[in-house]
Order: structure tokens, then sequence, then C-alpha cells
């Protein structure tokens, strides 16, 4: 790849390509904002590994964190525009997913 510094495609798994954050990011997209939101809807996803997910994806510039003036105290998460913007890729890995693993997707197994 001349002229790149390095692979788009490798720099975008970079910062999606770590086991939960695309589900994470799926699910924000679906309006879930609380850390017990995921926690109770990721399958095999723990606090501890959560916590970094959510640390990782602020910092990458994912999402941002909303810490509430409440007691108890309110975190909620929000994707940022660049967040936001992975939609079409998860849109097109659903797709692909439907269309060439519809034996593991569906419970007819059919597209």
């Amino acid at each position: 790849m001349k002229g790149m510094k390095c692979c788009p495609i490798d720099n975008t798994f970079k910062l999606i390509g770590k086991k939960f954050t695309v589900l994470i990011i799926r699910n924000m997209m679906k309006n879930q904002t609380r850390f017990n939101q995921f926690i109770d809807s990721i399958d095999g996803i723990n606090p501890k590994i959560l916590s970094a997910r959510l640390k990782e994806m602020e910092k990458s510039g994912l999402i941002q964190r909303k810490v509430y003036a409440e007691t108890p105290i309110k975190i909620e998460y929000f994707l940022t525009e660049k967040g936001r913007a992975l939609k079409s890729i998860l849109d097109q890995m659903a797709s692909f997913s439907m269309q060439y693993c519809a034996k593991d997707v569906f419970n007819d197994a059919k597209p």
C-alpha cells in the first residue's frame, strides 16, 4: 500500500477488533447506555472486561461517558460521531452473516 503508513482495515480492527467491542457498539446503536444493560445483554462479558472495553472505546473517541450529579451516581455511555459512523459496517457484517451463515443465524437455517 504505497503512500500509506498502515493498512486501513488493520487500523479499523485495532479500534473495534477486541472481543465484545463490536457487540457493545451494536447495543449502543440499539439505545443501550448503561453498564448493567451491557452486562445483562452481552453473553460472556464480565464487569472487568466491560469496564476495560468502555475505557478503550472512550480513549479512541468511539464513545463518550456522561456522569450525572445524582445519588446514587448515574453514568451513561453514548456513541460519538466516529462511533456512529460504524453503523454501515455493522449492517454489512449482519448482512454477510445472514446470507452466508444462515444455519448459524436463523432457527430454520434459511436466509
